[in-house]
């Protein structure tokens, strides 16, 4: 017996890939024959998985060809440029030219249909690309590739999705079934605190979203999915953007995780990076969002597609404002993709990886509930004493908020939110500057609430809520880590990694904490390019005035919206 298995074991070590190749074309047969017998009994109910599938073994196939030819495309794309500067002066003069004419184009098309705010919107864009320029750290070394091609990927991304039916419905279901994946933490939740655990909503409904999704988030990591999905990500703004492999990699990261842990993907190259690309790996985790935390600010009633949508524009903003703020100067060590491995995790097995993702969020979870706790008691003690202060010249309404609102005002006019709007979004992004951005989205949630419940918009001369494009642009406005508590964050995560880059880290953390804000403001303009008013009436005040044959709507498709919406 022990003869044969050492024979087994021989010829299973000889034939190991083989092996694996046909239980792997076992199981993907057996797969994909399960999936078209259910498209044959209801294709309706099975479309998703349908979708998943057929985007699965395009990925797959694409991941095949990068592998085997990605010296091709990335020596074809250098060609093509080299070729266009040397050889091809005028051709890229025209290239410009029919780029400038088709945004003036687009400009007077949307803006006679849609009304002036997007303009507005592309002229904030334009400006805050202007001021990063200005105090361009090398701004004769400024790379516009890079900032054109970053921004047509976010304008492109966002049309789809902002602008095109398909888009907006595909991201739609997307938000919806985030929301669903979300809720499962229920039942953990439910199991520790109790039947009555959404008594206290913020402790024991929205942190064990954080930890769920930790617990998910580390078993994809184990099996690789993370890393391949990231690495996807990062080639095509790599090759699009002209980007270094290690910054794109990163930004792409920070989609997924937080700015702390997506440096860990590249941390044995760290220490070999350039002031630039440094720069750009700080920027991008200040400009997103960790997806633990995302899952928080869908369960207070942010709408989850715009977020979704803000975490995937930020990426390339980010890179975007990094090059214009911090050109590259250097030239990098790490340039082919193909010299890059990304780190693994560090669990044996899949129930390992989920422990150790459970165990890893109590840490998050604790730095959230003590921070709201500190910030917002010292920010009920500043509005205390600022009130003292304003009641000796009779003004007892002076407040952190409305010294904020003042300050940031401008910056949200030219995103494109509603002038009326502007001070309450202005004071919003002094939460999320001088506090965190949980402060503000739990700000931005209240508003939306009371938007949906209706009443009167005005109480005792205070703004109760906003229109929803001013919602809406907010949304993309505060989704970014960029705030000065994550700046010690982010210096002390970073040179725990990479010890010899101490000084270079601790010199641009605060220009890259600058840049990530323009970046998501950036993203916001966007968004106020591409949004399309929507309802801005709650449906019972338009539907009770409609019944009662007062201020009936100009439009009846807002009416057919509304029943839409009650059927449903």
């Amino acid at each position: 017996l022990v003869k044969k298995y050492d024979e087994v074991c021989d010829f299973y070590m000889k034939h190991k890939t083989r092996i694996h190749y046909v239980i792997y074309g076992i199981l993907i047969t057996a797969y994909l024959v399960l999936v078209i017998a259910a498209c044959i009994l209801n294709f309706q109910r099975v479309l998703p998985l349908f979708i998943i599938t057929v985007l699965g073994i395009l990925f797959i196939c694409w991941d095949f060809l990068i592998v085997k030819y990605e010296d091709r495309i990335s020596a074809v794309f250098s060609l093509r440029t080299r070729y266009l500067e040397k050889h091809c002066f005028w051709i890229k003069r025209v290239l410009y030219a029919a780029l400038v004419i088709t945004i003036i184009c687009w400009l007077i098309f949307d803006t006679a249909k849609q009304g002036y705010q997007q303009l507005i919107s592309f002229c904030g864009l334009v400006l805050y690309v202007l001021l990063m320029f200005i105090f361009s750290k090398y701004p004769a070394k400024v790379a516009w590739r890079t900032v054109f091609s970053g921004i047509g990927m976010q304008f492109i991304f966002g049309l789809l999705i902002l602008r095109t039916k398909i888009g907006f419905d595909m991201f739609n279901w997307l938000g919806n079934q985030v929301q669903t994946f979300l809720q499962y933490s229920d039942a953990g939740a439910k199991f520790v605190f109790g039947e009555t655990y959404t008594d206290h909503f913020f402790a024991f409904k929205v942190l064990p979203i954080v930890v769920f999704f930790s617990t998910v988030m580390s078993m994809l990591y184990h099996i690789g999915f993370m890393q391949w999905v990231v690495g996807k990500v990062g080639w095509v703004m790599q090759i699009f953007m002209a980007t270094t492999p290690a910054e794109s990699v990163v930004a792409a990261g920070n989609i997924f995780v937080g700015q702390t842990e997506s440096p860990l993907m590249v941390r044995p190259y760290l220490p070999y990076l350039t002031k630039s690309e440094l720069h750009a790996v700080m920027t991008a985790g200040f400009a997103t969002i960790a997806g633990g935390v995302l899952g928080a600010y869908i369960s207070f009633g942010v709408s989850a597609s715009h977020l979704l949508t803000a975490s995937v524009m930020s990426a390339p903003a980010a890179l975007v404002t990094s090059k214009l703020f911090w050109p590259e100067t250097e030239k990098p060590e790490v340039i082919l993709k193909s010299d890059l491995q990304m780190a693994k995790g560090e669990s044996k097995n899949l129930l390992e990886a989920a422990s150790q993702g459970a165990s890893t969020s109590i840490l998050l979870v604790a730095n959230i509930a003590v921070n709201l706790i500190a910030f917002l008691a010292l920010l009920a003690f500043i509005d205390s004493i600022l009130s003292w202060v304003g009641n000796l010249f009779d003004y007892p309404e002076l407040n952190f908020e409305n010294i904020c609102a003042y300050v940031f005002m401008p910056f949200s006019f030219m995103m494109g939110v509603d002038w009326e709007d502007s001070f309450i979004v202005g004071g919003l992004l002094g939460y999320k500057t001088f506090f965190n951005e949980f402060v503000a989205y739990e700000r931005l949630s209240k508003l939306i609430h009371n938007r949906e419940k209706g009443g009167s918009m005005y109480v005792n001369g205070v703004k109760q809520y906003m229109t929803v494009r001013s919602e809406v642009i907010a949304t993309y406005a505060l989704c970014g880590f960029a705030n000065f508590g994550s700046l010690g964050l982010v210096i002390g995560g970073l040179t725990s990694i990479a010890p010899s880059k101490k000084s270079e880290i601790a010199g641009g953390a605060f220009r890259a904490m600058i840049a990530g804000t323009v970046a998501c403001f950036m993203t916001a303009c966007l968004a106020g390019m591409l949004s399309v008013p929507g309802l801005e009436v709650p449906c019972h005040i338009l539907l009770g005035n409609a019944f009662n044959s007062t201020d009936f709507p100009a439009n009846s498709t807002e009416l057919v919206e509304c029943c839409q919406q009650l059927f449903t």
